[in-house]
């Protein structure tokens, strides 16, 4: 039981902690402090039903089905690039961007349009689908060892190095607040996160 899980939370925790398009944006929502809660629940969320998926075999399923990752592989790119050009145009004007409490940056968020955010950055990128449905789904089946109860906890230790990632991800960001008390600061965060998506988008692109 112990050995599975721990498993389980090693090998997502090496995968999930490599930057990409999610976990910049919910760096960005830590450290501007909005609406941080909800960004973090949605993102463990989907990852622990998108594992539990992949456990149960689903991953099986979309590996026959190639079409739906290009689907998902081209919508990802349009709105990666798209929250690209945001970042930039808010990395143009630092005057605008939110002091140390990022508070006139959260003012400016509504919860629907964080929500919406998170949930396509997350539903919108097929490397998700690929680590969790298949890659983890692959690995847990492996940890059976005569009985289906150890991939399920292989799942559990998974979804656990989820969980614990974004919460220390998005709650702990706070703590470099105080490094980026300048517009100027947040103008290189804007910048390094517009980086990131078009970064992304692009390995997307090219396949």
């Amino acid at each position: 039981m112990l050995a599975p899980a721990l498993a389980g939370l090693l090998t997502t925790a090496s995968l999930i902690v490599a930057i990409g398009a999610q976990n910049a944006y919910v760096l960005r929502q830590g450290l501007l402090r909005s609406h941080v809660g909800i960004v973090v629940l949605i993102c463990a969320a989907s990852d622990t039903i998108l594992i539990s998926a992949g456990i149960a075999g689903v991953g099986a399923i979309v590996d026959e089905t190639g079409w739906a990752l290009d689907v998902v592989r081209w919508l990802g790119v349009a709105f990666l690039l798209g929250y690209a050009a945001g970042s930039l145009r808010r990395a143009a004007r630092p005057e605008a961007l939110a002091a140390a409490n990022g508070t006139a940056n959260a003012a400016s968020e509504t919860r629907r349009s964080v929500v919406t955010r998170t949930v396509l950055l997350t539903w919108l990128n097929p490397h998700v689908y690929l680590d969790t449905l298949l890659l983890i789904g692959s690995v847990a089946a492996a940890h059976d060892g005569g009985e289906p109860s150890g991939r399920w906890w292989f799942g559990v230790g998974a979804a656990l190095a989820s969980v614990l990632w974004f919460c220390g991800l998005g709650f702990g960001a706070r703590l470099l607040a105080p490094l980026l008390a300048r517009p100027r600061a947040w103008q290189v965060v804007e910048l390094c996160i517009a980086g990131t998506m078009v970064l992304v988008a692009a390995k997307l692109a090219l396949g």
